[in-house]
């Protein structure tokens, strides 16, 4: 499908799954589709599954729009909470439109929770209390993980809200970030679950010894945290001048503090220096940043000694020290509270989702899940872009029910494309109308014909 049959789809008020290969444009259907909505008066919420996705789109974590933040299922309390706060409230049942991107990460039980808090709220018995939702996402990318002592995480295509929704399916099938026809080709492979020699062979001439001084200059991603963390601190050293320690402050019961730790990504000991590349690691209460938000140690303010950073699009940020928290019907049983950073010249392939790069060093010896190759490698435009570290057997893996599950996507696009194609103009046009004046919102029909 292409993308401009998408945005047509789109605007008819269907609830969608967008989906399609990295570089195939799913952000920019969306990015339109959301300008058309806000000309229309439409109220649209933006959200993600990662702090990072949101950053691409300028919103915020599905968690965090929907209130059941780090939960994947709710009891009884946990509803009766969230559908009792007015601020939730207020934002869910004004909403018309709710976007959720990179929901391959998503867990099927944390889709569930999130499409029943919208029905409670808004009082409405259809799935998502009878929003328009789209999801974005690649299934063949990273699949949602779940913690030590967690249920296995489900896809989200196999939870109760995806089958009730009964989304349509938008496959797009261009490509614009890769023009490299050969490196298309082991990316497409990849995909298919069918690797051949001579891709392995172009793979392994890609696999050049760089000294630490070439691959600094470019962009560094791993497959664990440890390289990362070795590299951040490597880059750190370089930089002269003396470093800021900023330590962690704990309190509440010993055991929950380290779940905590091990949940929170900035570290106990943050050391920076001006000129440090860092990433935000919480989301702003007042939307400055979200996790994920890169950016600059610009200076050290005089007043508080807290790092003030430049983000990517030229932000300038105060930070301060936020809470992350574990609570039980409101009493507080653990906190630490740590400046919302940490270093980010190298970062884990998981962070890397949603970046193009025009060259990249990777390395995947150490691979472990099924997709992570896959999204590291698509990341880079050429194969000329692309210097590997090394990779094993587990990167060049895909899910096999993920497999099963494309095919089975592609051929709803193809069916949904050849049935829109049968429509007049003036049908599209009509359907259209009728959703925005459904919606409440405002016709500028002549600013956005149909195009096909």
């Amino acid at each position: 499908m292409l993308q401009k049959e998408a945005l047509n789809i789109l605007k008819t008020g269907a609830s969608v799954f967008l989906t399609g290969e990295p570089g195939s444009g799913k952000t920019h259907v969306i990015r339109e589709y959301i300008n058309y909505l806000v000309k229309a008066k439409i109220n649209v919420a933006v959200t993600a599954s990662t702090g990072i996705a949101a950053t691409h789109l300028g919103g915020v974590t599905i968690n965090s729009w929907s209130g059941i933040g780090v939960k994947k299922t709710l009891s009884k309390y946990d509803l009766e909470y969230i559908t009792t706060n007015e601020r939730l409230v207020k934002r869910i049942t004004k909403t018309n439109v709710l976007i959720i991107d990179e929901v391959s990460m998503l867990d099927g039980n944390t889709l569930d929770s999130i499409e029943h808090v919208c029905r409670e709220i808004r009082q409405n018995h259809q799935p998502f209390g009878g929003m328009q939702t789209i999801l974005v996402g690649d299934f063949f990318q990273l699949p949602p993980v779940a913690k030590y002592g967690e249920p296995p995480a489900r896809f989200s295509f196999d939870a109760a809200g995806w089958i009730k929704t009964k989304f349509v399916v938008c496959y797009l099938e261009e490509q614009f970030r890769q023009n490299d026809q050969v490196f298309l080709d082991i990316l497409s492979a990849v995909r298919r679950n069918a690797i051949a020699d001579e891709h392995l062979a172009r793979l392994d001439e890609r696999c050049i010894e760089l000294d630490f001084e070439e691959a600094g200059k470019m962009t560094r991603l791993y497959s664990h945290n440890f390289d990362v963390d070795n590299v951040n601190n490597q880059e750190l050293k370089k930089i002269p001048g003396e470093a800021k320690i900023f330590h962690m402050e704990t309190s509440g019961r010993r055991l929950l503090v380290e779940q905590i730790k091990r949940g929170c990504l900035s570290p106990e000991k943050l050391v920076l220096k001006k000129d440090a590349v860092v990433m935000f690691t919480k989301n702003s209460p007042k939307g400055l940043f979200v996790n994920g938000t890169l950016g600059k140690v610009a200076d050290f303010s005089p007043f508080s000694g807290m790092p003030v950073v430049v983000t990517k699009d030229g932000k300038r940020i105060e930070t301060e020290k936020m809470e992350w928290a574990i609570d039980d019907n409101g009493r507080v049983l653990a906190r630490v509270n740590q400046i919302p950073l940490r270093l980010a010249w190298a970062l884990t392939v998981h962070k890397s989702q949603g970046m193009s790069l025009d060259a990249a060093y990777i390395d995947l010896r150490n691979a472990f899940v099924a997709g992570q190759g896959y999204v590291a490698l698509s990341r880079v435009r050429t194969l000329a872009g692309l210097f590997l570290g090394g990779y094993n057997k587990q990167a060049l893996l895909v899910h096999p029910e993920v497999l099963d599950r494309d095919t089975s996507f592609r051929e709803q696009s193809t069916a949904l494309a050849t049935e829109f194609a049968k429509l007049a103009r003036e049908e599209l046009e009509k359907m259209h109308r009728n959703f925005i004046r459904a919606m409440g919102g405002k016709l500028k029909i002549k600013a956005d014909r149909i195009t096909r």
